[in-house]
């Protein structure tokens, strides 16, 4: 699997039934086929599965050329929108840049921050406040435009960039994500002449971040987008190639969490890593899967952690709580950067015998033996084992996923592509402010 292997070993013990396993593996081949072959519901949002392959080198050096545009009159990039209009890039945005700000990484890296996500106040107060001190652009998300927290925070960062540039500037320093030809955002941009990318048609929010979608702020931010692209294409070209239940990865991942929550009553998805730089990676996964997934009173919930510190918190109730819950380990094997364990002669805090191992080495063993004790709590435990962080793995992880997610949807019998629930809370809220 390239930069990235699958293990499932940990799972198969819980799946009693052969007859069972059996069964399904016809079931996941057949969900295969439906799913390359775009015969299967909701195939008129298949367009993500040739993003790989249908990206041209044009299209990557315009956005390339964008984004630089945009850095070389920016500290910061605020990227506006919410769900797939933003968790995919921050997703890896987050996986790749450093920790920590400083004053070489800044030369080198344009900030890039957030709007559109929530609705508080305090936050957009203080945004707004902070930007009145930096040069910033504005990366604008929206399909339809109405979503009202990405709407709103644009409509305010809109304003405030006017008057801090003028209209003329302004439209220079903003840069619009949208449908090709119609919605509110559209008819602002053939209004203001900004810079526009296009959402595609065929790609719903949550499977778009290898579009301008997610590719513009990923680029925007340093990292390297054509890397990303062909990790996902050597992905693509894995699952397209194994076209059966004993080659094919996403459908062992697919076929056993769905035997896991149909047969074992696993209702709650953990994923979880070691490596903290993967957060936003798990929160675009809770997405990914939640919408896909969670319909028809059908679905596993995903939810997601940081080992070891929310072993700390919720670590007592996966290994004794109800027995609903399987993990999802996103395991890195190399850090990136090493610092060594000083040796101290008077060993007040007794951590010289971790002199001769390194943190990356002490988090491993302790990935290890928490699995262990997870299995025989009875959690069972699937491993996604990489090299290290780099946006080729980042690119198979994405593609990974996204086929897995629905070919879990084709087996649960939902459409991985529509997400209709989203639309009540919208629907009360526009009633309650009087829309």
């Amino acid at each position: 699997m390239g930069n990235m292997t699958f293990f499932y070993e940990d799972v198969l013990s819980f799946i009693q039934s052969e007859a069972l396993l059996n069964q399904g593996k016809v079931e996941v081949e057949k969900a295969y086929k439906e799913l390359v072959t775009k015969r299967g519901k909701g195939n008129d949002f298949l367009g993500w599965l040739d993003l790989p392959i249908n990206v041209t080198e044009n299209e990557i050096n315009k956005i390339k050329s964008v984004a630089k545009q945009l850095i070389e009159k920016s500290e910061v990039i605020v990227v506006v929108g919410i769900g797939g209009s933003y968790l995919g890039a921050r997703a890896v945005i987050e996986a790749l840049q450093p920790y920590f700000t400083t004053t070489d990484n800044r030369k080198k890296n344009t900030e890039i921050v957030y709007a559109g996500t929530h609705l508080s106040e305090d936050y957009l107060h203080d945004l707004l406040h902070w930007l009145n001190d930096k040069e910033y652009s504005i990366i604008i998300i929206s399909k339809s435009g109405t979503t009202t927290e990405p709407a709103l925070a644009f409509r305010l960062l809109k304003t405030h960039c006017e008057k801090k540039y003028g209209k003329n500037n302004a439209q220079r320093r903003i840069v619009a994500i949208t449908d090709k030809s119609r919605g509110v955002l559209k008819r602002i941009v053939n209004s203001e002449g900004y810079q526009t990318f296009v959402i595609p048609d065929d790609v719903g929010g949550r499977y778009s971040v290898l579009t301008p979608v997610g590719l513009l702020p990923i680029a925007a931010a340093g990292f390297d987008i054509a890397k990303l692209l062909l990790g996902a294409k050597k992905m693509r070209q894995q699952l397209y190639e194994a076209t059966t239940w004993q080659q094919n990865p996403a459908m062992q991942y697919a076929l056993l969490r769905y035997l896991l929550y149909t047969k074992e009553n696993r209702k709650i998805e953990l994923m979880v890593s070691y490596e903290p730089k993967l957060l936003y990676f798990i929160e675009w996964f809770k997405q990914l899967f939640g919408e896909s997934e969670g319909k028809e009173g059908k679905g596993i919930f995903p939810a997601g952690a940081i080992f070891s510190t929310d072993l700390h918190s919720l670590g007592q109730y996966i290994q004794e709580g109800e027995r609903i819950i399987f993990e999802t380990v996103l395991s890195v094997i190399n850090s990136q950067k090493r610092i060594p364990i000083p040796y101290l002669e008077n060993n007040e805090d007794e951590l010289n015998y971790l002199q001769s191992k390194s943190i990356q080495e002490i988090n491993l063993i302790a990935e290890k033996g928490t699995r262990l004790a997870h299995i025989e709590g009875e959690v069972p435990n699937f491993t996604i084992s990489i090299s290290k962080i780099d946006e080729e793995t980042l690119g198979e992880m994405i593609f990974f996923f996204e086929f897995s997610c629905a070919l879990g949807g084709y087996l649960l019998d939902v459409n991985p592509f529509d997400q209709p629930g989203v639309e009540a809370y919208k629907k009360n809220m526009f009633k309650l402010l009087g829309k």
